[in-house]
C-alpha cells in the first residue's frame, strides 16, 4: 500500500518510481495466475442470484477462477477467436461474467454491451465492434437477454456463435424443478450455432491455456461502447496497460487482500471493470455480486445493509443514485465492517454525502473517471482531506489541466488555479490518436497531441483537488447512464410536421439529470391539425431505441433560438429547464420563493438566483428543498 494524501505526495511518488516498475506482470491474465498461485483458498468472486444471501450463493477461490478462465479462454481459442476478433457480452452480473469478461480479454477482445437496448442498437454495436462470438443468457423468467441475444444476432450474421449461461444452474429445490414448465421460449432467427456455457468449458484444460498471450501491455483487451444510445455508436478500446493501472490504484491506493467489496453495479459499466473487479483481482480482494441486477435487484436496497452484515463487506461501490436510495432505507443491520463506499459516474448533490455519512457514519470516497481513460482519472485521497463536492487531486502519473478554447475550437489558453474551463487530461491509460476503433472520431480531441478534452467543465484549486462544474459536451448524465442527445433529437426531427427539437438533461433530484425535449413545430399547412405534446411523445416511444434517453419532460414551443451556423442554441434551453424545475419544486414545498434567473458563478458554475417578498423565508428552508439538485442557489440581491 502507499500513503498518498495530498497532491504533493503524488508529485513526490511519480519523482521516486517509475511507472514500468510498479508491477511485473504485463497483462490481467498473469495477475490472475499469481492469484491462484499465491492465495489459491482465497475468496475472489461470490455472486448470489437473489437479495437473501443466504441461499443460491456461489463463490470461487482464485484457483477456481483461474481454471475456469483458462477453460473459456481455451474454448474461444478452439473455435477461431484470435487476437484481434471481439466477444461480445450481453449480461447481468454473475461469476459466468467475470470469467467470460477475463478469458475474452486473455485470448481476443471483452465487449460488454449494455443489455438495456433495443435489438437494433445492439446489433449497431455488435457490428462496430465486429463481434464473431455473443455470450448472453439462456432464456430466463423476468429477463430478455436470451431474446435481444437471438434478435440482435439475427441482424449481424458475422456473429458465429452464441454462448447461453443458465442461470438456473444456481436454483436449488423446487425453484430450479419448476424452471423448465416457466423459462419463457425463444424463437430462434439467426444462423449462429448455439453453445452451452458449461458445456463449452467442459472439455478444456484448466491448468493452463492452450496458447501464448502476445502482445504485452499494450495489446488491446477490451472495447467499450459510449453514447451507447446514439445512432452510430463510439467504440472506446483499451489495453492490458489500462486494465492494470486501474488494478494497481485500487490496489495499491485503497484495498488489500482481506477487504470484502460489494459491487451491485452492471459490469458493461467502466466502473465495475475498472478499478473494481481489476482491483479485486491485482490485490488479491473478495468481490461480491449481489443478484444479476445490482442495485436494481429485487429486495437489493431493501435489505442492502443485511447483505452488507452478512459479507462482513469493507468496502461497497456506488453511484449517487444509489447513495440516495439507501439514503431512504433505514441501517437495520450490523455495518461496523465498512471503511468506505467508493461513489464515482455523475456528480453527488452535497446534501447526499451528508446525510449518508449521518446515517451510516460512513465515509464516501469519490472520485472522477470517463470510458476514454479506461475509467479513473482522480480520486479523494483514503487517507487525506475529502473535500466534499470536490473529485480529489489526479491519480500519478496523470497530468490535468483546465483550458479554454475559441470558437473554432483552438486552444485559447490553459488556466490558472480556480479559473474554470474544460478539463483536459493526458495518462499512461489514454490512447492519443486510438482512442477510438474508428480513425475519424479520434480527430480534433486531443491537445498538444496527448492531453484529451474531456468535455467537463471544472477548476483546479491552489491545493490540487479538482471540482466539476458543469459540461461543455451535451450529454445527458442520467444517474451514471450516458445519453446522447442527438439520439433523441434526430427521432424527432424525423416527425414530418416538426421544424426543430433540442434535447437537454433537466435537473433532477434523484438521477441529477433527466432528459427534457424542446420542440418547435412547422408553420401548418392549410387545416392541418398540429401534433399535441402527447402525440409526439407517443411518436418518440416507438423510435427511441433505449428506454432511458426517453424524455421526461416535453413541451412544444414558439421557436427555439439557433447559432449563426444553424445549431440550437441550448443554454437558453437549459436555463428554460432549470428555472421550471425549480420553480415547480419551490411550489411543491409551498415557499414563497421565485425562481427569477439562472447565473454562471465563477467557481460553482451554474447557480439559480432566488428572489422572496416573505420576512419568515430563511436559508434553511430553501436548502431543505432544493438540497439534493446538483444546481446551487443563491439570492438574488447577493448576486450583485
Amino acid at each position: 500500500m502507499i500513503d498518498i494524501s495530498t497532491y504533493q505526495d503524488v508529485l513526490k511518488f511519480e519523482k521516486s518510481n517509475k511507472l514500468d516498475d510498479l508491477w511485473e506482470e504485463d497483462t490481467v491474465y498473469e495477475r490472475l495466475k499469481r492469484n491462484a498461485e499465491e492465495m489459491p483458498a482465497r475468496p475472489a468472486v461470490s455472486f448470489h442470484l437473489l437479495a437473501n444471501p443466504r441461499g443460491n450463493t456461489e463463490t470461487l477461490t482464485w484457483k477456481d477462477l483461474y481454471g475456469k478462465v483458462n477453460q473459456f479462454a481455451n474454448y474461444l481459442r478452439s473455435i477461431g477467436v484470435k487476437e484481434k476478433d471481439a466477444v461480445a457480452l450481453i449480461m447481468p452480473s454473475s461469476t459466468e461474467t467475470v470469467i467470460a469478461l477475463i478469458a475474452a480479454m486473455t485470448v481476443g477482445i471483452a465487449a460488454p454491451i449494455n443489455p438495456t437496448l433495443n435489438p437494433e442498437k445492439i446489433a449497431q454495436i455488435l457490428k462496430a465492434s465486429n463481434a464473431k462470438v455473443l455470450v448472453t443468457l439462456k432464456s430466463f423468467p423476468k429477463s430478455n437477454l436470451a431474446q435481444l441475444g437471438a434478435f440482435a444476432a439475427a441482424m449481424v450474421p458475422e456473429v458465429h456463435t452464441i454462448v447461453e449461461v443458465d442461470l438456473g444452474e444456481h436454483l436449488t429445490g423446487v425453484k430450479k424443478q419448476l424452471l423448465s414448465y416457466v423459462r419463457p421460449k425463444t424463437e430462434l432467427k439467426h444462423q449462429a450455432m448455439i453453445v452451452d456455457f458449461r458445456e463449452g468449458m467442459s472439455f478444456q484444460r484448466p491448468d493452463l491455456l492452450s496458447f501464448d498471450e502476445t502482445g504485452g501491455r499494450s495489446r488491446i483487451c477490451s472495447y467499450f461502447h459510449t453514447g451507447g444510445t446514439t445512432g452510430a455508436p463510439k467504440i472506446v478500446q483499451h489495453d492490458q496497460m489500462g486494465a492494470m493501472f486501474n488494478g494497481w490504484t485500487l490496489g495499491n491506493m485503497v484495498i488489500d487482500e482481506t477487504d470484502v467489496v460489494i459491487s451491485p453495479l452492471p459490469l458493461f459499466h467502466v466502473f465495475a471493470v475498472y478499478p473494481i473487479l481489476m482491483g479485486a483481482i491485482f490485490r488479491g480482494a473478495h468481490l461480491v455480486l449481489p443478484t444479476p441486477a445490482g442495485y436494481r435487484g429485487d429486495g437489493v436496497i431493501k435489505n442492502f445493509w443485511k447483505i452488507v452484515a452478512y459479507w462482513k463487506a469493507t468496502f461497497f461501490v456506488a453511484v449517487p443514485t444509489a447513495i440516495i436510495a439507501l439514503n431512504n432505507v433505514k441501517v437495520n443491520a450490523d455495518i461496523s465492517t465498512l471503511k468506505s463506499v467508493f461513489c464515482g459516474s455523475a456528480p453527488m448533490p452535497v446534501s447526499a454525502f451528508q446525510r449518508f455519512r449521518e446515517t451510516t457514519g460512513v465515509e464516501i470516497l469519490e472520485g472522477y473517471g470517463m470510458s476514454e481513460a479506461t475509467c479513473v482519472v482522480s480520486v479523494n485521497p483514503p487517507g487525506g482531506e475529502r473535500r466534499i463536492g470536490s473529485v480529489g487531486f489526479p491519480l500519478p502519473y496523470f497530468d490535468i489541466r483546465v483550458a479554454q478554447f475559441n470558437e473554432d475550437g483552438k486552444l485559447s489558453k490553459i488556466c490558472g488555479i480556480d479559473e474554470i474551463g474544460e478539463l483536459v487530461v493526458a495518462s499512461p491509460t489514454i490512447l492519443p490518436g486510438k482512442t477510438y476503433t474508428e480513425p475519424a472520431k479520434n480527430k480534433d480531441i486531443f491537445v498538444e497531441g496527448k492531453f484529451l478534452r474531456t468535455g467537463d467543465l471544472g477548476r483546479v484549486d491552489s491545493d490540487g483537488y479538482v471540482w466539476i462544474t458543469g459540461r461543455d459536451k451535451d450529454i445527458i448524465n442520467r444517474g451514471g447512464n450516458n445519453i446522447d442527445p442527438q439520439m433523441i433529437e434526430e427521432a424527432m426531427i424525423a416527425h414530418p410536421q416538426v421544424k426543430l427539437a433540442g434535447a437537454i438533461g433537466q435537473p433532477d433530484r434523484n438521477a441529477g439529470e433527466l432528459p427534457c425535449l424542446y420542440v418547435e413545430l412547422e408553420e401548418p399547412k392549410g387545416r392541418e391539425k398540429m401534433p399535441t405534446e402527447a402525440e409526439l411523445m407517443a411518436y418518440l416511444e416507438l423510435e427511441v431505441g433505449d428506454p432511458m434517453a426517453l424524455p421526461k419532460y416535453l413541451e412544444i414551443v414558439p421557436e427555439i433560438k439557433t447559432t449563426a451556423v444553424g445549431k440550437v442554441f441550448k443554454p437558453l434551453l437549459r436555463k428554460r429547464a432549470i428555472l421550471r424545475v425549480f420553480r415547480q419544486r419551490l411550489e411543491e414545498m409551498d415557499l414563497e420563493v421565485d425562481a427569477v434567473d439562472v447565473a454562471d458563478h465563477p467557481q460553482k458554475g451554474p447557480i439559480v438566483l432566488l428572489q422572496t417578498s416573505s420576512a419568515n423565508m430563511t436559508d434553511k428552508k430553501v436548502d431543505e428543498a432544493l438540497r439534493r439538485f446538483n444546481i446551487g442557489w443563491m439570492w438574488e440581491m447577493d448576486a450583485s
